[in-house]
Order: structure tokens, then C-alpha cells, then sequence
């Protein structure tokens, strides 16, 4: 079984926010086969086809690992995949690999801390400008907006992809190391 999470806030406030690329990543990759198996001990919205979970945490980014760990102990799938936003990397980048550390992520670092790092992981580069909390908390500008889509597509077909593949082979297939200009 492999865990698919989606790293983000829920509520419609933080919906289209930078943070949330995890989060709009899952919804692209959920499709009707995916049922939903979404549980209070789970606390995140938790879908399930043959042995794929996609998952949300509803715990707020700070205590997403809550999430992770509540669906890990239960399911116990033998592969997680963590897609995340991140500052370090310009926007448009596309990053993979395995463990490391949380370069910050405070998503990370709750997942990190409550079970381990050896996951994989899809970094998506949101670029910084300004105040970290603010810049992430905050809605794609209008230009970014016409390229997320196009990037979410990607790495979409990236972990299509690495469900059935290894993260350094996916890495040196869509790995994306230029930075969009906006």
C-alpha cells in the first residue's frame, strides 16, 4: 500500500494559497474510484483505491505528522509520499528525493518528528518574497495562476508515475530546475 499526503491548511480561508499545493495536488489526483474512508481518528480527509490513499490532514499544516501517523499506524503502507510547497526553491521548481531534512517546512517537521524521515517526497517550488508566513499564507498571484496548473499536471503525472518506479528515476525524469519568471 502507498500513502499519498498532500501538505496544507483546510478551510476555504487558505484554500488557493501557496501552502496549499499539497492539498490541490490530492484533488487532482483523486478521481471517482477513490472512496472515501475519512475518520475523526484520522484527522484529515483520507480516500482509498486498491492500495492507493490520498490524504489531506485536517490538523492545520504546524500538526500535519498527527494526520500522517494516525492513517500510518492504522494502514501501514509500505511507501508514503509527502507533496509539499517550498520556499527554498523558485517558483516552478520541481524537486524529489527521499529523506533530508525539513529545510524549515514546519509540515515536515511534524511529520518528521512523530514518524521519521525516510519518506518520499514531491517539493514544489513556491519562490519567497517578503515575509515567510505571510508569502506562504498567502493567494498564486495572477501570473502564477497561469502556469500552477501546468505544474500541478506534472508532477501529477510524476507520481503516476512513481507508484510504479524509484524516486532517483523519477527525479532525473521531471525534475524541474528552472525557476519561472513572474
Amino acid at each position: 500500500m502507498t500513502l499519498i499526503v498532500g501538505l496544507g491548511n483546510p478551510t476555504k480561508q487558505y484554500e488557493n494559497t501557496r501552502h496549499n499545493v499539497g492539498f490541490m495536488l490530492i484533488d487532482l489526483l483523486k478521481d471517482d474510484n477513490f472512496l472515501d474512508v475519512s475518520s475523526a481518528k484520522f484527522q484529515g480527509e483520507l480516500f482509498k483505491y486498491g492500495k492507493i490513499l490520498l490524504l489531506k490532514p485536517t490538523t492545520f499544516m504546524n500538526l500535519s505528522g498527527n494526520s500522517v501517523k494516525a492513517v500510518n499506524d492504522f494502514y501501514k503502507p509500505k511507501r508514503i509520499i509527502v507533496v509539499h510547497d517550498d520556499l527554498d526553491l523558485g517558483f516552478g521548481v520541481v524537486r524529489f528525493k527521499k529523506g533530508g531534512s525539513s529545510g524549515g517546512h514546519n509540515g515536515i517537521k511534524s511529520i518528521d518528528n512523530l514518524i521519521g524521515n525516510d519518506y518520499e517526497r514531491v517539493r514544489i517550488g513556491i519562490g519567497k518574497k517578503g515575509n515567510a508566513a505571510n508569502f506562504v499564507l498567502g493567494e498564486f498571484s495572477d501570473n502564477e495562476k497561469t502556469h500552477l496548473d501546468e505544474i500541478l499536471s506534472h508532477c501529477k503525472n510524476a507520481i503516476i508515475e512513481l507508484l510504479e518506479s524509484d524516486i532517483t528515476t523519477i527525479s532525473a525524469k521531471f525534475s524541474l530546475k528552472k525557476s519561472i519568471q513572474i
